[in-house]
């Protein structure tokens, strides 16, 4: 009789320590499982406790100040200056303080994606460019509150010109490079 009781315990054993190591199985996934769950859940709080305050603090700041932290958030890329190919040639009607006025023009601008915008919109530019040239005139050209105005001028078409077709203004500065009026 030993013998067979020790026979059927031993058909038992193996049901018992499968079961056991299922049991043991199943105990570890659901610890894994709940401590990533638990992690994960913790992670976006706290990223979404970042974000709300990067939220927070960038509501209190002006669109200018937001634009340049966000450019600075990113990887700050090197102010690049822009030399449009050809110049600005605008004739004047007769009766004016002069006829042409021929101007070239340097853009700074932040990075390269930015030179890579204005070339491709650089028709769009220029006839923006000619239109504000046209519309100051010679006489008032002549004066250097004129050509102050007029930089400024352009400066922001060409800025209204990029936030319109790229969604951002990057220009920072415009300059005169030949100014030539006969």
């Amino acid at each position: 009789m030993a013998e067979t009781h020790g026979k059927g315990e031993a058909k038992k054993s193996p049901k018992k320590v499968i079961m056991i190591i299922a049991v043991v199985v199943l105990a570890i996934a659901g610890g894994a499982a709940g401590s990533y769950f638990l992690l994960s859940k913790q992670a976006d709080t706290g990223h979404k406790q970042e974000s709300e305050a990067k939220r927070g603090k960038e509501a209190h700041k002006g669109n200018a100040a937001h634009d340049a932290d966000a450019d600075h958030e990113k990887i700050a890329e090197p102010d690049i200056y822009y030399d449009l190919p050809t110049p600005l040639l605008v004739n004047f009607p007769a009766g004016s303080g002069a006829k042409v006025i021929k101007i070239s023009l340097t853009i700074l601008t932040n990075g390269g994606a930015s030179v890579e915008a204005m070339r491709k919109h650089e028709p769009m530019i220029r006839n923006n460019l000619l239109m504000a040239i046209s519309a100051v005139g010679a006489d008032k050209a002549k004066t250097l509150e004129g050509k102050q105005a007029l930089r400024a001028t352009m400066q922001a078409e060409i800025g209204k010109v990029l936030e319109k077709m790229t969604g951002k203004n990057p220009v920072k500065e415009v300059y005169f490079t030949e100014f030539v009026m006969q």
